[in-house]
């Protein structure tokens, strides 16, 4: 089974299970055809993050992240007249993409498992859908019309995504990237390897100079990605084993928001303070994480400790308290949304393997820049950096910036192995958090707890929380509960797919397989 926020990616995966793949190169082939398909999502000039479920064994999480490049020093921006890194341009694009790297070693362990199947055959649904073309989705349409301003006048980028009179195609448009084609198949002909340390690499970083970008050839040949254990957390005694990615990831907020909620004593969902509850939690969560885990003076204590039942306890003190009590559990949190930061997909296959598995640029089209001659969109993830030495996470070269991808996978006490993923930049902690709660604690149908209304946190300019944005769908009594706590509600449409794209795949211990996917995309389930 594969799910997928496009329905071509989808196919690609389930493809190579046909063909007798496995879980990793099912994914590797859904993600690369997901930057073709979902190029304002992802993309090969992207980041990546793995965890990967071997029955009978841990799970493995892989860091396809890349660092800021060796002439990334906050002086270089203030030169050009930057306070901050910008979110669009070539001073954006100031990170190495790592993504490729994350494929290469997510294959590394597939080839333990008997994995055979070629990168060029992997690779294959992508080449042709870059060469041929393809509809632009809905989604991809809403997206570039929300953020067309900021980026039609980027390198490359209008040529690229803008049809022949400069203005935003339709959705159902046919859309072709010869040039990303032509690097799709230099990668299958030469290897993954070769992004960073071989022609495709040398020609990319001919392109990056071309435009101004601050990530050179030594940058990409130094480039690696880092596979390491997941954090952990348990619930409710042995009810469930969570894994989420280590930092510079949000998977520790997301593992703190669950142990914060599961302490708060909710009764379920016919409580109409869970939703604000486990919001307060995210408040908690999101303080560590901005201040704390990013900033490099904090280093020497390592995030499991956040996870530890002494700390849990302590940070959960005041949470859920009776109506008409204070908790400002939101204060300081930089909240909000991201306009099509990222996707992530799930892949079951025939032996039991399971990987939860995210991919993104940053933001919707990354830093917009599109390299010329190999037809790569670079991400923007270099935005999250502060040009303040004193900030917690300030722009150092070699350093890697907070990073909105988070995958989430649990084992749960009755044998099921649930992969949950949501988009949604620093949202996506609370969105992917509300999805697992309303399945795994709630015990709701999977499709009901993606499809489910949710709910995010706004803050003003000054990173405050200023209210909550809830799907008109909300329970008004949910909605009643956030008032009567003192938080300003305003109300979206049904469907707001600024509240992140979720989607799940669950593994039944007798081999059946459930799957989920967002109506808030365009994406779809496919099983075999």
């Amino acid at each position: 089974m594969v799910s997928a926020p496009h329905h071509l990616a989808a196919q690609a995966g389930l493809a190579v299970l046909r063909e007798g793949g496995n879980a990793i190169e099912a994914t590797v082939a859904a993600a690369a055809t997901a930057a073709v398909v979902c190029p304002h999502r992802a993309g090969l000039g992207g980041d990546g993050m793995w965890i990967v479920h071997e029955p009978g064994r841990p799970p493995v999480s892989i860091d396809g992240s890349g660092a800021a490049g060796a002439q990334a020093e906050a002086p270089v921006w203030r030169t050009r007249g930057l306070s901050r890194v910008p979110a669009h341009g070539p001073e954006a694009a100031c990170t190495v993409a790592g993504c490729v790297s994350g494929w290469q070693s997510a294959l590394d362990l597939s080839a333990r498992w008997g994995g055979r199947l070629p990168v060029a055959r992997l690779l294959a649904e992508a080449i042709d859908h870059a060469r041929d073309g393809v509809p632009v989705s809905h989604d991809q349409e809403r997206c570039l019309r929300r953020l067309l301003g900021a980026l039609k006048d980027q390198p490359g980028f209008s040529a690229c995504f803008l049809d022949a009179q400069g203005r935003v195609p339709r959705a159902g448009t046919v859309r072709t990237a010869p040039a990303l084609a032509r690097t799709l198949a230099l990668l299958g002909a030469e290897g993954l390897d070769g992004f960073y340390r071989g022609a495709s690499g040398q020609a990319l970083a001919a392109d990056l100079k071309a435009v101004g970008a601050l990530v050179s050839a030594g940058d990409l040949a130094r480039h690696r990605p880092v596979r390491r254990r997941t954090l952990a957390l348990t619930l409710g005694g042995d009810l469930a084993v969570v894994h989420v990615t280590p930092p510079p990831t949000q998977g520790l907020a997301t593992a703190m928001i669950l142990g914060l909620f599961q302490r708060a004593g909710v009764r379920g969902a016919l409580d109409p303070a869970w939703a604000r509850v486990l919001s307060e939690a995210a408040g908690v969560a999101g303080r560590i994480r901005d201040t704390r885990i990013a900033d490099p003076r904090f280093m020497g204590v390592h995030a499991a400790t956040y996870l530890s039942a002494r700390v849990l306890d302590d940070l959960a003190a005041g949470l859920g308290l009776p109506q008409g009590t204070e908790t400002g559990a939101a204060e300081g949190v930089r909240v909000g949304a991201t306009e099509g930061d990222s996707l992530w997909i799930g892949v079951a296959d025939g032996a039991g393997r399971v990987v939860s598995y995210a991919q993104g640029l940053g933001r919707g089209f990354g830093s917009g820049v599109v390299l010329p001659g190999t037809g790569v969109l670079w991400h923007g993830h270099g935005a999250a950096f502060s040009l303040d030495d004193d900030a917690p996470n300030p722009l150092t070269p070699g350093r890697k910036p907070p990073h909105p991808l988070a995958p989430a996978l649990a084992r749960l006490r009755d044998g099921r192995v649930m992969a949950v993923g949501c988009s949604g930049g620093l949202g996506t902690p609370l969105g992917l958090a509300a999805v697992f709660v309303r399945a795994a604690l709630f015990g709701e149908n999977v499709q009901a707890a993606v499809s489910a209304p949710r709910w995010r946190l706004e803050g003003d300019a000054g990173g405050r929380p200023a209210g909550v944005v809830a799907e008109s769908r909300l329970d008004a009594a949910v909605i009643e509960e956030f008032s009567r706590h003192g938080q300003r509600v305003s109300v979206t449409e049904p469907f707001d797919e600024s509240m992140g794209v979720a989607g799940a795949i669950v593994a039944h211990p007798e081999g059946t397989l459930e799957g989920a996917v967002d109506p808030r995309a365009d994406g779809t389930v496919a099983a075999w």
